[in-house]
């Protein structure tokens, strides 16, 4: 059953997918396996006719993201629209191949937010998990820049068994780099990551120390350093509203065009994505079917329907229920009363007693070669 459009809220946020082009070969990477290809991206005009309409919409903030959104030669034509529109700007970037000039362009431009990402709080660790020699000395140089332009910057590090033991340098450096916000986010095992789940899960008793170690930050720098953290889906016991509740709260626009309720949502089979290219976008997010398709709760079985968290989680992870249950409307799996559960866990505990696998790193080859 589809909610009528008076009960759908507004999106607030928008992940802005420009390119899946990329320096860096993270396995941990929220892009498809199947990524897009240049000649397929949407051009300059189309994009900012979307974010004309996603500011009508009621959008509030665009994540331009990738990939690395900086590969784009119009970026800071996207930026000015951003600002022209009223849309609050934060650029997700790797922070390599991006100049202090061409940054201060981006700011000039409009730009309002950096968020940037590291693979570890040194150049070993970064540099062996982003597969790109040098990357972390260009990472720690454009921050510096951030700071000099008077910009806002976000640090974003992905967790997992390689650099979840450095948790608190990556705070340490946080703090030195003067960023405003760090964001740690346990590896989601979907696309890139559930390929190189081997590789990257950690054993539960890290991850109850690297959450002891963020809950002492955030209570001893309260008020310099704003801390953000994501648990791993497979050591919890309850599910995390999936963006928020699967079209409540933001809406993914890929490369191409695909407008998605998140991220992943392309790995669900039977849903039909519409694309900018043929629909307006406040079409696609009130009527759009594979939006509709779990928004709200009367999609959900039980013990989903009756819990009551339904409102609260909104049944967890559509994605992760089909990785580990084989069906997208089931329960997510992280969720204790998931007759699943106990499956989570002990793939969890089976992968992290594992020697380390070699990473499969993300890329249009690898992509290529394992299809």
């Amino acid at each position: 059953m589809s909610l009528p459009r008076t009960e759908i809220p507004a999106p607030l946020g928008l992940l802005a997918e420009l390119t899946h082009r990329c320096p860096l070969h993270c396995p941990y990477c929220s892009n498809p396996v199947e990524l897009e290809r240049r000649s397929g991206e949407l051009d300059t005009g189309t994009w900012t006719r979307v974010l004309s309409e996603a500011a009508a919409l009621g959008v509030l903030q665009v994540h331009l993201s990738g990939g690395e959104p900086t590969a784009r030669r119009d970026l800071e034509e996207i930026v000015a629209h951003c600002a022209d529109v009223g849309l609050y700007s934060n650029l997700i970037t790797a922070g390599v191949n991006l100049s202090r000039e061409r940054l201060a362009a981006l700011a000039d431009a409009g730009l309002d937010h950096v968020q940037l990402s590291i693979q570890g709080p040194e150049a070993a660790t970064n540099d062996l998990v982003a597969g790109l020699t040098g990357a972390f000395d260009q990472k720690m140089a454009l921050a510096g820049h951030v700071r000099d332009l008077g910009l806002p910057l976000t640090v974003n590090s992905v967790i997992h068994r390689h650099n979840i033991d450095q948790v608190q340098q990556v705070i340490e450096l946080a703090l030195r780099l003067g960023a405003h916000r760090l964001e740690i986010a346990h590896a989601q095992y979907y696309g890139w990551a559930l390929r190189n789940r081997a590789a990257l899960m950690p054993r539960r008793a890290q991850v109850e120390a690297a959450m002891a170690t963020l809950e002492a930050a955030r209570s001893e720098l309260k008020g310099r350093l704003v801390i953000d953290a994501v648990v791993p889906d497979y050591y919890a016991s309850l599910p995390k509203p999936c963006m928020g509740g699967w079209g409540l709260r933001s809406l993914n626009v890929t490369p191409a065009g695909k407008v998605l309720p998140c991220h992943a949502a392309e790995t669900i089979p039977g849903l039909s994505f519409e694309t900018v290219r043929d629909r307006p976008l406040a079409e696609i997010w009130y009527e759009g079917a594979a939006f509709q398709a779990f928004r709200g709760t009367d999609w959900m079985a039980e013990p989903c329907r009756s819990c009551e968290r339904r409102e609260v989680d909104w049944g967890g992870c559509r994605c992760q229920a089909l990785a580990i249950a084989g069906d997208a409307g089931k329960t997510d799996p992280a969720c204790h009363k998931s007759p699943h559960h106990a499956e989570l866990l002990a793939l969890a505990e089976a992968d992290s007693d594992r020697a380390p696998a070699d990473f499969a790193y993300r890329g249009f080859a690898t992509a290529k070669a394992d299809a």
